[in-house]
């Protein structure tokens, strides 16, 4: 069975496409056949795996809105993984899904074309709680939602669990919140351990394990069209690939996901 994981938050400058890419590669280097969906208009999932959104001619909006098939927009992203590309066009796709019955299962109608081909289909959520987000949360599986471990970290992600509260009532109730993934975690301060432990007292969150670090790789990776995985050894990537084996074990064997105390 495919497993469809969305990664959310409607706040900015999380992570959320570098552990979109990262993650996709790590699990892509456990075996896994993996799709990365690119919601975002900015298409920062795009443009980070060597893709220039500007000069695609098929994206996620033609699927969407079109008539197009997914296989038709596909395209290769190195490290194993496929990528359905996202273009400034999305930016539209809002308007145009209001339109359409049952629009929030669009995406999900899409991803079933595709099941066969791939074990782990990850989708970048743009930083928003619209139609396209709705759309992410309902073909979804499960959720993560990363955060960053700096003041104020906690905006938003009250709307956002009630927005998932929301899904599961209405368009899908097997929706699992896995908890949050802490981002841009510096283990040198006590700042960082403070904010979690206020996000996962405020909102009874689990917070997962092991937390993101810090590490200027992430825009080098970016900017060279890979992921932090590529290259010379760092922490970012060896915490990827720790997070990618236990969600490799909780879907494969139902092992519960590690938490920090």
């Amino acid at each position: 069975m495919t497993t469809v994981l969305a990664v959310a938050n409607q706040k900015g400058g999380v992570a959320k496409t570098t552990t979109v890419a990262s993650l996709g590669a790590a699990l892509s280097a456990l075996g896994q056949r993996v799709l990365l969906v690119d919601l975002d208009p900015q298409g920062c999932l795009t443009f980070s795996l060597g893709h220039n959104p500007d000069r695609l001619d098929k994206s996620v909006h033609d699927v969407l809105v079109g008539d197009t098939k997914v296989r038709e927009v596909l395209i290769e992203a190195g490290e194993g993984l496929t990528l359905m590309p996202a273009t400034i066009d999305l930016a539209g796709a809002e308007a145009m899904l209001l339109m359409k019955p049952g629009r929030e299962y669009t995406l999900k109608r899409a991803l079933a074309t595709v099941a066969d081909d791939f074990d782990v289909v990850i989708v970048d959520c743009p930083p928003s709680l619209g139609v396209l987000t709705l759309n992410g949360l309902t073909a979804a599986d499960s959720v993560l939602v990363p955060l960053q471990c700096e003041t104020l970290a906690h905006r938003g992600v009250g709307q956002l669990l009630r927005t998932v509260d929301e899904i599961k009532q209405i368009t899908n109730p097997d929706l699992d919140l896995l908890g949050a993934l802490p981002t841009l975690y510096d283990s040198r301060t006590t700042h960082s351990r403070d904010v979690l432990a206020d996000v996962s007292d405020r909102y009874d969150l689990p917070v997962l394990a092991p937390p993101i670090p810090r590490t200027v790789r992430f825009a080098e990776a970016s900017a060279s069209g890979s992921t932090v995985l590529a290259g010379r050894k760092n922490k970012g990537a060896d915490a990827y690939r720790e997070l990618a084996e236990n969600l490799l074990a909780s879907w494969t064997k139902g092992t519960p996901l590690p938490t920090l105390d």
